[in-house]
């Protein structure tokens, strides 16, 4: 008894010791205190990012309303929006086109700081915001979410480069994981999203690194917010056996539409890549001809595929019965919107086209709409992501549905697995490494860039 009183006194003045130190060497805690100011400024930053998009998406709406030819400003507005999208990205903010959870992905997989401040900086954060908003003003099928990861992981790598902290890429994973916690209001999606789709391999050393960030980018949002569920609150029920067969339809057949969805992207950006026209030109195509596609399908789903989706994909988890036309329409719009280059994610849109299939797989089945749209929305995104763990997770904290765990962890699988069928390589990852070449080939071409390279 004596012996362990003693080492207990001799662990309790290690620890004295080590706070003594920590504290007497400003070098210690101010890096630290940098830090943890910067994961609650990316939880700031993500709630005012949000705010904005709403009011940007209410603008379009405001100044599309009405009838007459009001409705039919967007055939002029949304290709006119999306080439100035896609010309200021290119001039003044390049590194924030399409979704940035490839260039996040990219950043945290290269070993070059100089190609990481490419893809990761001060500019990106201003520049992604701003140009994801303005798509959103001209109507154009994107979400925030997506850029908010890009937006995270570049406000804690600067905090980190601020206050000399080391681990580059437990930073990244980290601000990564605090962008989609705050976004959604899911930290626990966060913290799975940061292991299965950023890193694919985890090192048990970066895991307060993470956990903090996410902690203190939610106590931000959660102050700024309160506590809420993104999607609403899913009041169906999932009745055994009767309701498996629409876990068994939106797993198999939401899966293999989002392998489509994937292969469709990756088909067009490489073909898009290899078209020999002058960059302003190309961009003026692509972006303009992209633009006429989604104001059309606006137009004739009466306005129901301009935007993120997010009033859609609410009122279905809610118990609505959305249109039949809305998934397909939303999908061939969001595909455009992303396929033209424009800064943007897909993640807010994928899950209203996969609540659209949901629902329309439940009025096939005769099943619960409400039902329909979760297990929908769990099968469409996690055959997009092929990370079903995230897709479970991010689904159960954004709708509340803690009694559906199991239908949607067998959705989730079942399309994760129908997806690598038809899509081998996962969807972020094989646009990581296009980032990766260009940012690579971008430093070899000028000699500071070289030297460093």
């Amino acid at each position: 008894m004596q012996k362990n009183g003693f080492r207990q006194k001799i662990s309790h003045l290690g620890i004295i010791r080590r706070a003594s130190v920590f504290v007497a060497n400003p070098r210690l805690w101010r890096g630290h205190l940098v830090f943890w100011l910067g994961a609650l400024a990316t939880g700031g930053v993500s709630v005012a990012f949000a705010v904005l998009s709403d009011h940007s998406e209410k603008v379009f709406s405001a100044m599309t309303a009405g009838g007459g030819w009001n409705a039919w400003l967007p055939l002029v507005l949304t290709p006119a929006g999306m080439i100035l999208c896609g010309l200021l990205a290119r001039a003044a903010f390049p590194g924030t086109q399409g979704s940035g959870i490839p260039q996040a992905i990219a950043a945290h997989h290269m070993r070059n700081e100089a190609g990481r401040s490419v893809l990761l900086s001060a500019r990106i954060v201003f520049g992604k915001i701003l140009l994801t908003l303005l798509a959103l003003v001209c109507g154009a099928s994107v979400g925030r979410e997506g850029p908010t990861v890009q937006v995270g992981a570049a406000m804690m790598l600067v905090s980190a480069r601020l206050g000399r902290l080391a681990h580059s890429q437990g930073v990244i994973l980290a601000g990564s994981a605090a962008g989609i916690a705050a976004a959604f209001n899911t930290p626990l999606a966060g913290v799975v999203f940061a292991i299965e789709e950023m890193g694919r391999t985890y090192s048990a050393r970066i895991t307060g690194v993470v956990l903090s960030t996410v902690i203190l980018a939610g106590v931000a949002a959660f102050g700024l917010e309160g506590s809420y569920t993104y999607f609403g609150v899913a009041l169906a029920r999932a009745h055994f056996p009767y309701d498996w067969t629409l876990v068994l339809c939106c797993g198999i057949l939401g899966g293999a539409l989002g392998a489509i969805f994937s292969r469709l992207l990756l088909e067009m950006t490489y073909r898009i890549r290899k078209w020999h026209l002058p960059p302003v030109r190309k961009i003026v195509v692509i972006a303009g001809g992209a633009g006429l596609i989604v104001a059309g399908i606006g137009i004739a789903t009466h306005g129901l595929t301009f935007g993120a989706g997010y009033a859609e994909a609410r009122a279905g988890v809610e118990g609505a019965t959305l249109p039949w036309y809305f998934f397909a329409g939303k999908f061939v719009a969001t595909l455009a919107s992303a396929a033209s280059g424009i800064p943007g994610g897909i993640f807010a849109p994928s899950l209203a086209i996969g609540v659209g299939f949901g629902s329309v797989m439940a009025a096939v089945w005769g099943s619960s709409a409400g039902l329909g749209a979760i297990l929908g929305m769990s099968g469409y995104f996690a055959g997009v992501t092929q990370a079903p763990m995230t897709a479970i997770v991010i689904i159960v904290e954004m709708t509340g549905a803690h009694e559906h765990i199991v239908p949607i962890m067998a959705a989730a699988l079942l399309a994760s697995g129908t997806s690598r069928l038809i899509e081998p390589e996962p969807l972020y990852h094989a646009l990581s490494r296009l980032w990766t070449a260009d940012t690579l080939k971008s430093l070899q071409a000028t000699p500071e860039g070289g030297a460093r390279a």
